[in-house]
């Protein structure tokens, strides 16, 4: 799959030059190399081999009797020998290559007859690649299987793939365009992620181009990604979980810009949730920013939307398994195709079952069911699946867990682990491996050593259940062993087994490494999802971090931006924030973890920066206030402006400019580094003094912002032109408050002209910015009446954002928002007013999709998009709509106006005189006269104000 020459590779053979008359057939292992590019336009490699024996006396090929020896590289197969070339000194075998193999419908026949995947099984692997593949799941069932679970993991494509045809279509197309592409595909566990990659690959690896496939290990590092680089044919990589690989995904973004985009690489991630680890990913370096525009994005949806469609599923799904069960050891001999044809179709209407696993489940319980019933004498299965199934009660996981438990009694009872110990002590050894894993054996060992009931066994016992655990999941790899799969089994088995042994994973945790821990926290939290199990695993979560709270509380930051279940774990960095017995040290920690942007975070993350503040405050020498406590204060006071927590963010935007004018104060001159630390704060400061009304004393804080910026530039235009840049648009913003246009619109020209260069150089890191400036410029050209430019800056703003919405929605989707109410502005002045309506109806419809995920923060700004759709339904005439908006906003401010009166009030005054000029327009009089009262009742105080 890449052109790196040198490949080494063995074949083994009977050659007629070694054979001896009457003896025993010789065989002769040769040893030698690929140089993949050699042969190519042929389609065969050439075998440079190593050791070459002399030429026969009659001029026959000495290697006469080889062809057809297979060619292994790495341990897979990539050819049979086919001739001695000639030419080449008999040091050149020509090989048949096995893709040229595995696209011969008859060869891909005869591997299954021998236990491969009907239809040609996993897609190729690549021989160059072998240390970054993935294998599990996806071996080919050459072996008897050890359980039916197995046959449940989507890379083995037991069941026929179904539906989902018009995505598969999109996806070939998205192969086929040229360079680089990513596809995120995200939905709950079982809904089909996987199969659906495995189903696009499998189609391209028997298509034309020939594609190399690579599904990549979680543990491939760095190094080991830089061979990604040379790959010479298209190649589809696919990263499975990819929510909990940021560090990977980074690394592998950063090594693929560097690509010239000559050969297609296409990326496809598969993950259970888009939100917080998506938006990370993609601002996390430049290199992301780049390859991750226009990423496609979709959501899996139920397979099975249909219960009409379920029954034709559930037979094929029926016989799919039943072909599979003859392989699996202990279930070889019942006849499957007959019990198959006898099951009657259950109901399949319930909810859960539109999900393909479900319904995939469904099908095998009720096959293996069947088959038990054949043999009522068999094995037991102790524990509560056995009595949640009798009841009536259980989960289709319950039932395939019944199975699974008498599968884990068999092969213990085999290996003389049980009766000698007990099948709970076993159950917890297995729910300490799959709750924990371990990267070696030292680390399984240790683990192990901590099961209850274990730790006083001796070594060599421990051992015995080690190799239990892996006899029952062998992994495909050097791991110690697999998990239970699909995940949904095995968060089943956790969750009921941790109801019943809820101090279990607390046990188990001393001496956990960091990967463990992840794992852990995880896991439980998937786990929690159980509709009938959240009530006591959540808080149960929640308990265990706040009650280990050093060890736990950093790694759940950086867990909570990537499991679809994160409140178990932010109610307890809550808990751990509001204690006080939490120390400065952690505290510290956990505030260097959080992200910049997340909507997970976003509550507590304020509330872990003033518990840090406050600890500074606690434990300050006098006026010897350190660096940290300052910038933990600017810090607090920008997370509390965006939850709109304005007070509370200016009484620390203030103390924190003190702390710095002292710091610049013991400086003879003052450190650069403290200047422009001091800068920045009175920067903050004067944003939050302008959110509060201060204008006046707002206006003054940014101008002595500007001139620290402007001297500070003049020094290091390198390291400050952008700073200089903010400030200057935020001094125009508050000279334009007061009423002074023209050098508010000089101000703002200016930090436009600043940032046109920026991005001119860096055009990633600042083109947000220039789309902040731009919008503001146009508001300032409107109070200069310069209509025609101001509709110019705005529109360049929004085409700007549009763009960055596309690729960080969670980070720009409220500035697009902005941007398009304030061109439905300028495009209503000019008159054009069905263009004016299309951009305003764009934002009502963004700002009430992030009202519904976080109303305390976006619900103003829907009411003022509101109010503009209003006026701009009125202006064409749709007086019914109008006043139904209007209506609208005037609920929320009303609302907002009872919390918040001095910020509110105002606006709420106005919205209720816009909405009475629109009933009165209806002729509905008596309702704008009492709308026009309660105006008048609040007061004319409806001045200047701003959205932020």
């Amino acid at each position: 799959m890449t052109d790196r020459p040198g490949t080494p590779c063995e074949l083994a053979g009977t050659p007629w030059v070694i054979q001896r008359p009457d003896a025993p057939r010789e065989v002769w292992q040769a040893t030698g190399t690929l140089n993949p590019l050699t042969g190519r336009a042929d389609n065969r490699y050439v075998v440079t081999l190593r050791e070459v024996p002399a030429p026969t006396a009659d001029g026959t090929s000495p290697w006469g009797g080889l062809s057809g020896a297979a060619v292994f590289s790495g341990g897979l197969l990539t050819g049979v020998v086919a001739a001695d070339l000639a030419g080449f000194g008999h040091a050149g075998l020509g090989v048949v290559p096995a893709y040229v193999l595995h696209h011969d419908p008859a060869f891909r026949a005869a591997l299954a007859e021998y236990g491969a995947v009907p239809g040609g099984g996993e897609p190729l692997g690549p021989v160059e690649w072998q240390c970054l593949a993935d294998t599990n799941g996806a071996r080919p069932a050459t072996e008897v299987l050890t359980s039916p679970a197995v046959l449940l993991r989507a890379r083995r494509a037991v069941v026929p793939f179904r539906g989902r045809g018009d995505l598969l279509s999109r996806m070939r197309a998205w192969c086929d365009t040229p360079g680089f592409g990513v596809w995120l595909v995200h939905g709950p566990a079982g809904q089909g992620k996987t199969r659906l990659a495995h189903q696009l690959a499998t189609g391209l690896d028997q298509g034309v181009p020939r594609w190399a496939t690579l599904w990549l290990r979680a543990d491939a590092s760095a190094a080991d990604l830089a061979l990604l680089a040379s790959a010479a044919v298209p190649t589809l990589v696919i990263v499975d979980y990819a929510e909990t690989r940021p560090g990977q995904l980074t690394s592998l973004l950063r090594l693929l810009a560097r690509t010239d985009g000559a050969v297609r690489i296409k990326l496809i991630l598969l993950a259970r949730t888009s939100e917080d680890w998506w938006d990370d990913l993609r601002g996390d370096t430049f290199e992301a920013e780049d390859l991750l525009d226009g990423a496609s994005v979709t959501a899996l949806t139920p397979l099975e939307p249909e219960s009409g469609d379920r029954e034709a599923a559930y037979r094929e799904a029926a016989n799919g398994f039943a072909a599979e069960l003859r392989g699996v050891q202990r279930w070889q001999h019942y006849p499957w195709p007959a019990l198959a044809a006898s099951l009657s179709v259950p109901a399949l209407d319930g909810i859960g079952l539109a999900s393909a696993l479900t319904l995939h489940m469904t099908v095998l319980a009720d096959l293996l069911d069947a088959a038990t019933k054949m043999s009522p004498g068999g094995p037991d299965a102790d524990g509560y699946a056995d009595m949640a199934v009798l009841n009536g009660a259980g989960t289709v996981e319950d039932r395939l867990l019944v199975h699974e438990r008498r599968y884990w009694k068999a092969a213990a009872t085999a290996r003389h682990l049980h009766p000698q110990l007990s099948m709970g002590t076993l159950v917890d050894a297995l729910a300490a491996a799959f709750l924990y894993g371990a990267d070696d054996g030292r680390e399984a060992d240790a683990l192990l050593a901590r099961v209850p009931n274990l730790s006083d066994q001796p070594l060599d016992r421990r051992g015995a259940v080690r190799a239990w655990i892996r006899a029952l999941y062998p992994p495909d790899d050097a791991r110690v062993w697999d998990g239970l799969h699909p995940d949904r089994l095995a968060e089943r088995f956790l969750g009921r087994h941790l109801h019943r042994q809820p101090r279990l994973s607390e046990v188990l945790l001393p001496g956990s490494g960091p990967a463990q821990i992840r794992r852990l926290l995880t896991i439980l939290s998937r786990a929690a999802l159980q509709p009938d199990l959240c009530h006591r695993l959540g808080p149960d979560l929640t308990a265990l971090c706040t009650a280990h709270r050093d060890l736990l509380a950093v790694p759940a930051v950086e867990v909570v931006i990537r499991t679809e279940n994160p409140e178990p774990l932010v109610e307890a960095l809550r808990r751990v924030s509001d204690d006080p017995a939490t120390s400065g040290t952690l505290l510290e920690d956990l505030v260097d973890r959080l992200p910049p942007h997340s909507h997970n975070l976003a509550g507590v993350a304020a509330q872990l920066l003033l518990r840090l503040v406050q600890h500074h405050r606690d434990h300050a020498d006098g006026r010897d206030r350190p660096v940290s406590y300052a910038r933990a204060l600017d810090r607090a006071s920008y997370r509390l402006g965006a939850l709109r927590r304005y007070e509370e963010g200016l009484e620390a935007s203030r103390e924190a400019v003190a702390i710095w004018r002292e710091l610049c104060a013991r400086g003879a001159p003052p450190a650069l580094g403290d200047r422009a630390h001091l800068a920045e704060s009175v920067n903050g400061l004067s944003l939050r003094m302008a959110a509060l009304g201060q204008q006046e004393e707002s206006l003054a804080a940014i101008q002595e912002a500007v001139e620290i910026r402007a001297e500070l530039a003049a020094e290091r235009p390198d390291l400050y032109r952008n700073d200089l840049a903010k400030s200057l648009n935020n001094l125009s913003l508050r000279l334009g408050g007061v009423g002074r246009t023209a050098p508010a619109l000089d101000a703002m020209r200016e930090a436009v002209a600043i940032r046109r260069e920026l991005v001119a150089v860096e055009p990633e890191l600042h083109w947000f910015a220039l789309s902040v400036n731009l919008t503001n410029l146009s508001t300032r050209l409107v109070a200069a009446a310069c209509h025609e430019e101001a509709l110019v800056a705005s529109e360049e703003a929004v085409e700007i954002r549009r763009r960055l919405a596309d690729r960080v929605p969670d980070a720009t989707l409220p500035a697009l928002a902005f941007s398009l109410n304030n061109l439905a502005v300028r495009r209503g002045r000019m008159d054009r007013r069905e263009e004016a309506l299309a951009a305003i109806v764009e934002a009502v419809a963004i700002r009430r999709r992030l009202t519904a995920a976080r109303p305390a923060v976006h619900e103003p700004h829907l009411a003022t998009c509101l109010s503009n759709l209003s006026t701009r339904l009125s202006a064409l005439g749709r007086y019914e709509e109008a006043v139904s908006a209007i209506t609208e906003a005037v609920t929320i401010r009303r609302r907002l106006a009872a919390d918040q009166p001095g910020i509110y009030v105002p606006v709420l005054a106005k919205a209720l005189r816009k909405q009475a000029g629109h009933l009165a327009t209806l002729g509905r009089h008596a309702e704008a006269t009492a709308a026009e009262a309660e105006a008048a009742a609040l007061g004319k105080r409806d001045g200047p104000h701003s959205e932020v």
